[in-house]
Formats: structure tokens, sequence, C-alpha cells
């Protein structure tokens, strides 16, 4: 790293946000200045097809201190989040949405805990304002499902927002897997932490691109990544349902030689073989899951793709990376 190295690196993934970032820089700025700090905002964007690249370049002018990343596509907020991490220098690290959710101004709480000598500073929301009742009700019972069946204890109620230590940075760097779920990796790789507790805010303009299909897909992504227990659990309905055939073809037994043939059912015959037709159709479906991981990660693709870089031309790129910007 540069003999320059900023104390503060504030990381913020983009994605279709151009009618914030003039209020968002407002406040960040603002909150840099009162912290009195060396600081550097590391905006990724995550191949928005709005305006926000060419106002991240005005700002960038305007503010040198802002740097941009401008992905060759969209690549989705975990691996934008990824970019920004591996470009950010700071000795603290804060990752945080450009929609004003969370709020800049928690930035000096941060670095106030991070001083007294913890490596991560959790962001843990105690309200969320603005959410429907449905989606603080699946969030609710996604962290609790996750957090029964992950051997690896992750936080309720905490997203990306945090602050990180430079180790802890380094850390996450050194994490290969392409299916990432962030929230996990922070939590995965420990070190001493804490948590100060907000209440998030509505969205300040715009709208979300997160719809509850892909809120889906990513908890499930959380769930393959951190819990085998979805593979290990089909041993035991495989073993219970196996018991349960058995004792049915024992009573069959027993009561054919106590009274005789009778016509055999043919309803209990098709719910039978309905019956174990889907428990076979979920548990391929399981296996498919974890078999499509293995597939993207044997394949050795690159994260992500940087086509734009402003920012960065005197900076050492991060470690293993080369001139085409691509990891």
């Amino acid at each position: 790293m540069p003999d320059s190295r900023p104390v503060l690196s504030i990381v913020v993934p983009l994605y279709n946000e151009a009618e914030n970032l003039d209020y968002l820089f407002e406040r960040l700025e603002r909150v840099c200045d009162r912290l009195q700090v060396s600081y550097e905002i590391i905006c990724i964007d995550d191949g928005s097809r709005d305006g926000t690249l060419n106002q991240l370049r005005a700002h960038h002018h305007r503010n040198p201190a802002i740097k941009v990343l401008g992905l060759s596509r969209n690549f989705g907020k975990e691996l934008a989040l990824s970019a920004g991490l591996d470009y950010a220098s700071g000795d603290a690290v804060v990752p945080i949405d450009a929609d004003l959710q969370d709020p800049p101004e928690l930035l000096e709480l941060l670095m106030a805990k991070w001083r007294q000598g913890y490596d991560v500073v959790l962001a843990t929301r105690r309200s969320r304002a603005g959410e429907s009742w449905l989606k603080r009700l699946t969030a609710s019972g996604f962290y609790k499902t996750i957090g029964r069946m992950s051997p690896i204890s992750i936080p309720s109620n905490t997203g990306d927002f945090r602050l990180m230590d430079r180790r802890v940075v380094e850390v996450l760097q050194q994490m290969p897997e392409r299916t990432r779920f962030m929230k996990g990796l922070f939590a995965w790789v420990g070190f001493r932490q804490t948590a100060v507790e907000y209440d998030r805010q509505p969205r300040y303009r715009g709208r979300t691109s997160w719809n509850y299909w892909r809120l889906w897909n990513f908890a499930v992504d959380g769930l393959t990544s951190f819990s085998l227990l979805p593979l290990k659990v089909w041993s035991y309905v495989g073993l219970l349902i196996s018991a349960l055939a058995f004792s049915y073809a024992t009573f069959l037994v027993v009561r054919t030689v106590l009274f005789g043939v009778d016509l055999p059912g043919f309803a209990s015959i098709m719910v039978a073989i309905l019956f174990i037709g889907g428990i076979q159709l979920i548990s391929l479906g399981v296996l498919g899951e974890y078999l499509g991981r293995v597939y993207e990660e044997v394949k050795g693709r690159p994260l992500y793709i940087v086509r734009d870089r402003y920012g960065f031309e005197g900076d050492r790129l991060p470690s293993g990376f080369k001139d085409d910007v691509s990891r």
C-alpha cells in the first residue's frame, strides 16, 4: 500500500442510484470532515443503466477522495462489494449502501468503538422503518433459520453496514469462493467484535431492485454456503420412510396370514407412489443446489471484471491482480 494510505475507506456498491448520489456524498463528506481523518470513498458501479457512472465521475473530479470502479456488467451486490473490499486500502473499512437507509452519521460511533480496540463493529438494526410487515417477517425467519442450521453464528438484523479493521479485510480478500454470502463471510472470520444499535430509515429515493424472488435466491445462497444440514437431513428422511414402509409391510403380512387376501386399494397405492416420488424430487433438488455451486466454483472464472477505474492511478493494485483489473 502507498505510504499515504487513508485511515478510513468507505465502500459503496451502486446499481441505478443516480438520484441518491448528491445527498449521499454530502452526508458522507460532512461526517468525514468531522472525524478529521484521511479517507477514501470507493464507489463500485455494478453495471448501472442510468446516469450513475457519469455522476460518479463528476464527483471524483470534484473530490479526488471519491474513487470509482466501473464493472463491465451487473455482477450482483455481493461481488460488487467484494470488488470494493479488494481495492480498499484504509486502516478501517466500512461498507454502506447508497440508498441512505443506513445513516452515514453512525460512522462516528463505529470509529469510536474501533479506536477502543475492536476489530469488527456491527451496526445492528433496532427498527426497520419503511419495510412491509411481510419483509420484516421473512427477514426475521431467515435469520432464525440460518442461525439454527449453520455452525457459524450469523448476527440477526445486521446487514453489510459495519466497520472492519484492516486485518479482517485482508482475510476476506483471501477467500476465493464465487457464491458469496457476505454476511456469512463477515461472521466466519471472527475477530474481536462488538455491536451498536440504530434505527434504519426508509429509502431516500428510488426503488430497490431486491424483489422477493431475488431475496429468496439470496436466502438459498446463504443456507447452502454455510450449512450442510439440507444435505444431511435427507438421510434421516429416507431412514424414516424406510422404517414406515417396513412397518406397513409387516402389518400387511400379518393381516394376510390372519384374515386372508383382500383387494388392494388403488387410492393408497397412488398416495404412496406420489409421496415417495415427491420426496425423491425434493432430495434431487437439494442435491442440485449444492452441485450447481460446486460447478460454479470449479470453472474458476473471475469474480468480477473492472472496465473503468478512476482515482486509483497512483495506488498499487490489490495483491494478485494484474492491470487487466479482473479477478
